[in-house]
C-alpha cells in the first residue's frame, strides 16, 4: 500500500467553548476520489478549510507528501498543490473570465502581463469543461452554473495535486455535471487526490472510490465501496433511521390557479402550462434551458416579451416583483445568500423585511410585534436559531427555511422555489420537502425548479421539461422518470 499524500491525525478545532471538530483522522491517497459527507454543521467545511490553509487546527497534526504540513494561508496551500474550490462563488464580476482564472498568477512576458497567453490558457480550461463562452467576456451577467464552472477552471489551471471540491455541481445540470466528472476521472488517472463534498448521493456513487462520514465534528464511519446502499450512508450521517425522503404528494385540485399562455421572455419562449390548486409543478431541463428565466418572469423580476400570465382567471401585468407579491406570487430564489437574505442581519429582521405591511399598526412597528412575528416564524418552520441571531450563523437548510418563512407569512396563492435544496444536507432536505407538500395540502400552487432530477421526480405532480429555451413537453407523475425527462431535455 503506498503512503498517503495527505494525512491528518487527531485534528480538532474549537471556537471558544464550541468544539466543531474532534480528533479527526483522515488519509488521502494519490489517484483516488474520497467523498466527505455529513449534515450541515458536521464539520466538513471546517476540515476542508484546515487542509486548505484558511483555518488552523486547535490540536492535531498533518503531513503532506511525507513532510509536516501546517499552512498559515490559502496561498501557502496552493503553492504546495492543495486547492479548495468553495461552494460560495468568489469571482470578481468586473473582471474577465481569463482574469478571474489567473488572478494573482498572471502569465508574464517581458515584465508585463501576457494577455494573449492568459486568454488562450483560460480558453483551454473552459473547453475542458465544455463551457463554450469567450474567456475575454466579463463575469458579470453570467449564470450561477457558468460561474461555478469558471471556479473549477481556476483550479484546473493550478495543476493541483490535491483538489477539494465543495458542492461543485450544486448549480450544474446533467450535461455540465458529466463534463466535470470526465475531468475528475482524468485528474484521478494522473495521480491527483480529490476530496469530494456533495449532498447528491447518486453523484457519490458515480464518482467516488471511498466515503468518509462526519457527524457532529467526529469521524463516525467509512465505506470502502461507493456502491454501499444509500440508506446506510445517510443513516450514518444523521445518526438515526431514515424511513423516507419524499413525503406523499397530494392530489391536485380541479381549478387552475396560475396559467401561462404563449409566455416568452429573456432566454425562453412560448411556455404554456397551468398550475392547479394544491399542485406541485416541477420544472426540469439542462443548464441554459431557461428554467430560472421562466420563473423570474412569472415572479415579475424579468419582463414579459410575449404571451400572458393569468392568476385565477385574471390577466396580470407585472412590472416588478412587488407587483407579483401584491397579487400573491412569491419566489424563493436559487441564491439565498445574495438574493434571498441580508445575511448580516438577524433572522427576525429578514422575516420582517417582506412583511412590514403585515406587522405595522397605523404605520408604526413595535419591538414586541417584531419579536412575536419572528418567534412565530421560527417556531412554525423549525428554524434552529433565535430571532436576533444573524442569518449568516445558520446552516444552509435553516437559511432556506427563513427565506421560505418570510414569504409564506403573506399567505401567497403561488409559491415558486428555484433550487430549494441547493447546498442543503440530506437530513435538512426532508424538512424542506415537508414544507413544499404542506403548501400543496393547503391548496397553494407550487412550482419547483431543480437541477436534481431525483428531487423533481420525487415532489412533483407533473413536470414541465424545457430544452434550449423552449417547452419540450409536460409529463405526468406516472410517466415521468429519469429517461423520459432527459429525452425531452436533450431535444
Amino acid at each position: 500500500m503506498p503512503d498517503p499524500i495527505l494525512s491528518l491525525r487527531g485534528v480538532s478545532k474549537s471556537y471558544g467553548p464550541t468544539q466543531v471538530l474532534r480528533k479527526v483522522d483522515l488519509d488521502i491517497y494519490a489517484g483516488e476520489v474520497v467523498a466527505l459527507l455529513g449534515e450541515n454543521g458536521a464539520g466538513k467545511s471546517t476540515l476542508s478549510g484546515i487542509i486548505a490553509g484558511s483555518n488552523s487546527p486547535s490540536e492535531g497534526t498533518m503531513t503532506w507528501q511525507g513532510e509536516p504540513y501546517a499552512p498559515v494561508s490559502p496561498r501557502e496551500a496552493i503553492d504546495k498543490g492543495l486547492v479548495l474550490i468553495h461552494q460560495e462563488l468568489k469571482l470578481l464580476p468586473e473582471l474577465s473570465i481569463a482574469e478571474n482564472v489567473f488572478i494573482g498568477r498572471w502569465p508574464m512576458k517581458g515584465g508585463r502581463i501576457d494577455h494573449r497567453a492568459m486568454v488562450e490558457r483560460a480558453q483551454q480550461q473552459l473547453a475542458r469543461l465544455n463551457l463554450r463562452i469567450s474567456a475575454t467576456r466579463q463575469v458579470r451577467g453570467l449564470s450561477t452554473a457558468q460561474q461555478q464552472l469558471i471556479e473549477i477552471a481556476k483550479a484546473l489551471a493550478l495543476n493541483a495535486k490535491l483538489l477539494i471540491l465543495d458542492e461543485p455541481t450544486a448549480a450544474l445540470g446533467g450535461a455540465e455535471t458529466q463534463a466535470l466528472f470526465q475531468q475528475i476521472r482524468k485528474l484521478r488517472s494522473e495521480g491527483v487526490g480529490i476530496i469530494y463534498i456533495s449532498h447528491r448521493m447518486e453523484e457519490i456513487r458515480q464518482i467516488t472510490d471511498r466515503i468518509v462520514v462526519l457527524r457532529d465534528g467526529e469521524r463516525v464511519a467509512e465505506f470502502a465501496d461507493s456502491s454501499t446502499p444509500v440508506r446506510a450512508i445517510v443513516e450514518s450521517m444523521v445518526g438515526r433511521s431514515l424511513e423516507r425522503m419524499f413525503p406523499p404528494v397530494p392530489v391536485a385540485g380541479p381549478k387552475p390557479v396560475l396559467e401561462v399562455e404563449g409566455l416568452g421572455g429573456d432566454g425562453f419562449q412560448d411556455a404554456n402550462f397551468q398550475v392547479m390548486e394544491g399542485e406541485i409543478l416541477g420544472i426540469a431541463g439542462l443548464v441554459g434551458a431557461g428554467r430560472t428565466e421562466l420563473v423570474r418572469t412569472i415572479a415579475g423580476a424579468d419582463p414579459v416579451t410575449s404571451g400572458v400570465i393569468r392568476l385565477k382567471g385574471r390577466d396580470l401585468v407585472l412590472k416588478s416583483p412587488a407587483d407579483a407579491i401584491e397579487k400573491g406570487i412569491v419566489m424563493v430564489p436559487e441564491d439565498r445568500k445574495i438574493q434571498g437574505l441580508v445575511v448580516e442581519h438577524g433572522i427576525g429582521e429578514n422575516m420582517l423585511y417582506a412583511n412590514l405591511d403585515h406587522v405595522s399598526r397605523n404605520g408604526w412597528i413595535t419591538k414586541t410585534a417584531v419579536r412575536q412575528f419572528a418567534e412565530a416564524g421560527v417556531r412554525k418552520f423549525g428554524v434552529k436559531g433565535k430571532p436576533g441571531q444573524p442569518a449568516s450563523d445558520l446552516s444552509g437548510g435553516n437559511q432556506q427555511k427563513v427565506v421560505i418563512a418570510k414569504w409564506l407569512a403573506r399567505d401567497p396563492k403561488v409559491v415558486i422555489l428555484d433550487e430549494p435544496t441547493r447546498g442543503i444536507d440530506v437530513g435538512a432536505r426532508a424538512g424542506i420537502y415537508d414544507i413544499i407538500v404542506g403548501l400543496a395540502n393547503q391548496g397553494v400552487a407550487v412550482i419547483v425548479v431543480s437541477s436534481d432530477l431525483e428531487e423533481v421526480l420525487g415532489v412533483s405532480n407533473r413536470i414541465v421539461v424545457l430544452a434550449q429555451g423552449k417547452q419540450a413537453g409536460i409529463l405526468n407523475r406516472t410517466e415521468a422518470n429519469d429517461v423520459s425527462v432527459m429525452e425531452l431535455a436533450t431535444i
